[in-house]
């Protein structure tokens, strides 16, 4: 496409977002995500008001909080309040969204034991017994040395590197829109999953409810160390299934194997693919996780990788069909230092798209 026609097709795309009425423009305005996130919430509110254990009331008022954080920020940005492709809407919007879904996990804490009381260990260990023949907690016992402890457990502990490795970057420096949309989406749909069926089967993981059956106790360096701490301080405690530690970096790898053509995916993927493997054994092996779970965090990485670029590929072509903004736009960073240094910005026009017609 030529640059001027690209640039003037964004333009009417951004005019198209502020016309009409507020709620005619914001319908047209939402995403898959969108919806995706506000079922997430919703569903989650209803498993708080149906909940009898402790903690209910603080449970409520927290989810009720965070929808109502989450429909303003909707408002703000895809009603066009703040105008859409400046900075200010792409900013508030990632905001929106992200700090929705992830903060929601440790507040699962406090959520988990109101909703589900019960936890149902003797069932997925039994499962596991029956279809695999064998729990691998267990089976890795003699296995267990500080070193080997302490190797799993780097492993384990890098996952939080890794998430902001590929979160923060793509979603604050990303310019290509529809890979930007396609991990969204996806880590979205892994994320609020997982959320979900912690609620529909919870449990401890081996190294509580199978406590008695280790002969070697864990026992390793720093990274150890730093990993009970972490869990210890900001688990959801009865978070097992599905496995997100499986769940994430595996979709990870294979979101970076499917765009292994651009860089720097076709260099990240071989590692990511890598790292994945290990962060899946130290799982089992630090007993968080039973094999049950990692089978469930695979299916569901495989499947939000997948599902997620079939529907942004359509959705993308649906809006731009439709004179509709882009799900995401990129973020003009040159252009808020520019205009922070008294001078205007060069480049992009309100798509993100900058001024010498490159794809953002």
């Amino acid at each position: 496409m030529q640059p001027h026609v690209e640039t003037a097709q964004s333009s009417e795309a951004v005019s198209a977002a502020h016309t009409g009425g507020f709620v005619r423009r914001l319908a047209r305005n939402l995403a898959a995500q969108d919806y995706l996130i506000g079922g997430y919430f919703a569903l989650m509110l209803f498993a708080v008001l149906a909940a009898t254990g402790p903690g209910r009331e603080e449970s409520i008022r927290t989810v009720v909080i965070d929808i109502g954080c989450f429909a303003g920020g909707l408002l703000l940005t895809r009603g066009g309040i703040l105008r859409h492709g400046s900075f200010a809407n792409g900013i508030v919007y990632r905001l929106t969204l992200f700090l929705a879904v992830f903060l929601s996990y440790f507040q699962l804490r406090w959520i988990l034991p109101a909703v589900s009381p019960q936890a149902v260990d003797a069932d997925i260990l039994a499962f596991d017994l029956r279809v695999f023949g064998f729990e691998p907690s267990i089976a890795w016992d003699r296995y267990v040395t500080p070193h080997t402890t302490e190797w799993f457990a780097f492993f384990y502990f890098g996952y939080f590197f890794l998430v902001a490795a590929h979160v923060l970057p793509i979603m604050l420096i990303g310019k290509d829109k529809l890979r930007t949309a396609h991990f969204a989406l996806g880590i979205f749909m892994v994320f609020c999953t997982g959320h979900l069926l912690y609620m529909v089967v919870p449990g401890w993981g081996p190294y509580r409810h199978l406590a008695g059956r280790f002969e070697h106790p864990l026992e390793g360096g720093l990274f150890w160390r730093l990993v009970r701490a972490t869990v210890d301080a900001g688990g959801a405690q009865k978070d097992i299934f599905p496995s997100l530690h499986t769940a994430t970096p595996t979709y990870f790898a294979i979101y970076a194997y499917i765009h292994r053509r651009v860089l720097p995916f076709r260099f990240t993927w071989p590692l990511m693919a890598f790292a994945a493997t290990q962060i899946i054994i130290a799982t089992m092996f630090l007993r968080w996780h039973y094999l049950i779970d990692i089978i469930a965090g695979l299916t569901v990485a495989t499947t939000a990788a997948l599902v997620s670029l079939r529907v942004v590929t359509w959705e993308s072509a649906r809006r731009e069909r439709r004179g509709v903004p882009a799900i995401w736009t990129s973020l003009d960073w040159h252009g808020i230092s520019a205009k922070s240094g008294g001078k205007g910005s060069k480049g992009g026009d309100a798509d993100g798209t900058s001024s010498d017609g490159a794809a953002p």
